[in-house]
């Protein structure tokens, strides 16, 4: 009886030691059964919150001094091109619009998940297409609006932008008809950005395969990493098959569940502030004016002084050709992705 009275005693301490140190914000571990009592999680949990702090064991807690306010994701879409430079036939070998159309769903599937997380970001999608036929616009808007968030399709009129394109690009090469479609698609998309955005922003391509925590592993590793090292960044979701071809140092970071490296080349999908985009305006916008040679060249430049970063492993696939260094993420099962996205 006197051992059940000591055990009840100490139990009840125990509760009002946890609710103290809960009031102070403080966190207790429990490392016998690998539980924090003070957020009633295990370890292996998430154990960050969002716009405060991150926590990642045995590192302790990173205040959160970057909160993120909104997402606005703008996706380029075109059904009606099937490769942008190339004639080879893509991953899983199907037809355009089944990409556009899983890459959208993958894409507020991610953001329904995150939201369970981040109930006070304000997310939204803009899609700006081009030349896609009226069925491919239907579905498309059918799929956000059975998403609930805030979303626009816009029509590209690349009147507005051609007279603005030369039409020689670096390799003293005419500059194609599909092109001068795609400089004014990121024209467009980096208007929008600049003009009506809050916070961060995705500019992503119609082709991109994402998992469900990817919008909430870039939210998290967003706002602890740029606490860490009080500046902005660019996050690219993906873990690029070029990474893996050259032997170059680089510098490694913690996200919520990814590790984050610095990476020096992108394609023209990422995520990044408004803070950014204004302060490299007149670099990014000079992509839609000259084709230059790589294309992303002014990406990789605003690279040389800002932190670009690429998760290990990937939070997304780019479906194109299998042997492109710029596709098949590796050690990743892509074909589950790919076949949970096909009820769109």
């Amino acid at each position: 009886m006197k051992e059940i009275n000591n055990k009840v005693k100490i139990s009840f301490f125990k509760k009002i030691f946890i609710k103290i140190c809960r009031i102070l914000g403080y966190e207790i571990i429990d490392q016998s059964n690998f539980y924090v009592p003070t957020q009633e999680k295990y370890l292996n949990e998430n154990l960050n919150t969002q716009g405060k702090s991150s926590i990642t064991l045995p590192l302790g807690e990173t205040k959160i001094s970057r909160k993120v306010k909104a997402l606005t994701i703008i996706y380029r879409s075109c059904t009606n091109v099937n490769m942008l430079t190339q004639n080879k036939k893509r991953l899983f070998d199907k037809e355009k619009s089944e990409y556009t159309f899983r890459s959208l769903n993958s894409i507020i599937s991610s953001l329904n998940h995150a939201r369970i997380s981040f109930p006070q970001i304000e997310l939204d999608i803009v899609i700006i297409d081009h030349n896609s036929k009226k069925s491919h616009l239907d579905q498309m808007k059918k799929q956000l609006n059975e998403s609930h968030f805030k979303n626009l399709i816009i029509s590209l009129n690349l009147n507005e932008f051609r007279d603005k394109i030369k039409k020689v690009n670096a390799k003293n090469e005419k500059v194609t008809e599909n092109q001068i479609s795609n400089m004014s698609n990121i024209c467009k998309s980096l208007l929008i950005a600049k003009n009506q955005c809050k916070d961060l922003v995705y500019f992503v391509e119609d082709d991109y395969l994402h998992q469900q925590k990817t919008i909430k592993e870039m939210i998290f590793a967003y706002e602890r990493i740029s606490s860490q090292i009080q500046r902005e960044l660019i996050l690219c979701p993906i873990d690029y098959p070029y990474l893996y071809t050259k032997i170059n140092p680089t510098n490694i970071f913690l996200g919520s569940a990814r590790h984050w490296r610095v990476v020096g080349e992108t394609l023209c999908t990422f995520l990044t502030s408004t803070n950014i985009l204004h302060k490299y305006w007149d670099k990014l916008i000079s992509m839609c004016q000259f084709e230059h040679y790589p294309f992303e060249q002014p990406l990789h430049d605003i690279y040389k002084s800002e932190y670009c970063l690429s998760p290990i492993p990937s939070l997304a696939l780019h479906c194109t050709n299998v042997n492109s260094i710029y596709g098949l993420s590796p050690t990743m099962d892509w074909k589950t992705v790919w076949e949970e996205n096909k009820n769109y």
